[in-house]
């Protein structure tokens, strides 16, 4: 098994100061545990210490990762609130094989000096290890519904950033040294529910951001075809659409409604608009609908000519929801896995997917061809997991059947590394591109109508938006992101983040920081959310 890195591991009952955790075991040295998994007698069972927060006060306390039969859970203590544990990841197996991808990360220019410690001086502070990957406005806090799960506990308040305070928050975003941002997400509440949305899209897209994307609950979508054709109209890229299920129950469950209708007319007026990139994102609440999880992805599979993806977000137990329904309802990584093998009937299964760190090596391979600085997924291991899939004559095809996705992303790295930075060498490694990544292709197993190896060389080869854009619009990809809460908060994850919030008052704070801890004040004011 691969060793993996750990910034905040301490000995156990080793006294320390949390607010200033020092490095005290490297990456060659840290051992999983001294235990045998008496199952087998070979496999050692996880445990590890990393820092964590009381969900009660705040404090940082130190809290303990261990394996339990075949999950993976959480436990800590605070000295004033007493004891706390919950479910990490419901399978053993896949945590270790995510894990194997552990990425050290890599800080950003301009980050804020500490003073307080993680996660209270969020900004970016400078022991965040990404840069942002995707930057978040939340562009107002009305919201036309009151869903009970909404993490963002939107509702009537008109307490939304001016279009001036939106422009220096997308420039902050598009500042970031050694990356600029590439994408921005506009977020809300429901962001539609601004006349001037379609004006904050066009500033946008001036400003360089290379995906511009909209969270949304389709409500306002549905009924009005002319915002749609205006949004695509301003560049637009993505809508990502609040999708919870393919029948009326679990909406009326979620959220109070049957919005199915809404939703299905939301999609046909986009595509009327010429959108040609919607995501489909449910909410996944055990009891509620995870039974139709094959089935979202059955449907998207349909519309492949509008929709490019599933993105699954398993319930966070922040902004409103029913703290003592967590144990019910909780649901992790692992568990939609295990729901799409079953649903599907193994047309697609779990060891289709990879965590996000996994694609690194393509960003280093665009990086040394172009010599132009790429983003790079440097996000924690348990944060997700995604996979692509190819649709033919009614079957669901990983492209794990037939892409050695593991011979080739391990061979891109090597290569990577061997690159000299010279011209010459520039030129050797475009050579191995259209030599070798062939190789890694089953020729009998690919789908008669995918040209994949044209594909992959043009991706590698141009490393071209375009080239991306081609690949994406022959495969769906599905996604599944777990953001944290404050039970199963892992501060070495949130310091890997690649999701972050831009806030008016030029900071820049991780997504599952922000939702469980500063959201108060979106405007940037009081840093410490409503408990």
């Amino acid at each position: 098994m691969r060793v993996i890195s750990n910034h905040h591991l301490a000995a156990e009952g080793q006294s320390y100061n949390m607010h200033n955790i020092k490095d005290v075991i490297n990456m060659n040295s840290l051992q999983e545990a001294k235990e045998t998994d008496p199952m087998n007698g070979k496999t050692p069972l996880i445990t590890r210490t990393v820092s964590s927060l009381c969900p009660v006060c705040l404090e940082v306390i130190s809290a303990r990762i261990f394996q339990e039969d075949e999950a993976v859970m959480i436990e800590k203590h605070c000295e004033e609130h007493g004891d706390f544990k919950d479910i990490y990841w419901s399978d053993a197996a896949i945590y270790r094989r995510f894990m194997s991808y552990w990425s050290d990360g890599l800080r950003i220019n301009k980050s804020s000096k500490t003073s307080h410690g993680c996660p209270l001086d969020c900004g970016l502070c400078e022991n965040h290890k990404s840069g942002t990957l995707l930057g978040i406005i939340d562009v107002t806090s009305r919201c036309n519904l009151s869903c009970p799960i909404c993490f963002a506990d939107a509702g009537n308040d008109k307490n939304e950033p001016t279009i001036g305070q939106i422009a220096s928050m997308m420039q902050v975003l598009r500042d970031q040294i050694p990356v600029p941002c590439p994408a921005i997400q506009f977020s809300g509440g429901e962001p539609t529910m601004r006349v001037d949305l379609p004006d904050i899209v066009y500033l946008a897209k001036t400003m360089g951001f290379a995906q511009i994307l909209l969270a949304t609950n389709g409500l306002v979508l549905a009924s009005r075809p002319d915002l749609c054709h205006e949004l695509i109209q301003s560049g637009l890229s993505t809508v990502y659409l609040q999708f919870d299920g393919v029948t009326p129950e679990p909406y009326e469950a979620i959220r109070g409604v049957n919005l199915l209708p809404q939703k299905l007319r939301a999609i046909e007026n986009l595509r009327q608009a010429g959108n040609l990139s919607t995501v489909l994102v449910p909410t996944l609440v055990k009891g509620t609908n995870d039974g139709q999880a094959g089935d979202i992805v059955r449907f998207a599979s349909k519309k492949l000519d509008i929709i490019k993806g599933v993105n699954f977000q398993p319930v966070s137990f922040a902004g409103r929801i029913d703290q003592e329904e967590r144990t019910a309802k909780r649901i992790t990584i692992p568990d939609v896995l295990a729901l799409l093998e079953d649903q599907t009937n193994n047309e697609i299964t779990r060891d289709d997917f990879y965590p996000i760190p996994f694609v690194k090596p393509i960003s280093h391979l665009i990086e040394a061809e172009t010599g132009i600085s790429q983003p790079v997924f440097m996000a924690h291991p348990c944060c997700g997991a995604g996979t692509y899939i190819y649709c033919q004559g009614g079957h669901m095809i990983p492209i794990t059947r037939f892409l050695d996705v593991e011979g080739l992303m391990e061979n891109v790295r090597q290569r990577v590394a061997d690159f000299d930075g010279s011209r010459l060498g520039r030129l050797k490694m475009k050579g191995w591109i259209l030599k070798d990544v062939p190789r890694f292709i089953d020729g009998a197993m690919v789908p008669d109508n995918l040209n994949l190896k044209k594909l992959i060389l043009n991706v590698f080869i141009e490393g071209a938006r375009e080239a991306l854009i081609d690949f994406h619009t022959r495969f769906l990809f599905i996604g599944i992101m777990h953001f944290q809460d404050l039970y199963n908060m892992d501060l070495e994850r949130l310091e890997r983040c690649a999701i972050h919030y831009a806030l008016p008052d030029g900071r820049l704070i991780p997504f599952c920081s922000y939702n469980s801890i500063h959201r108060c004040d979106p405007l940037g004011g009081k840093s410490f959310a409503k408990m």
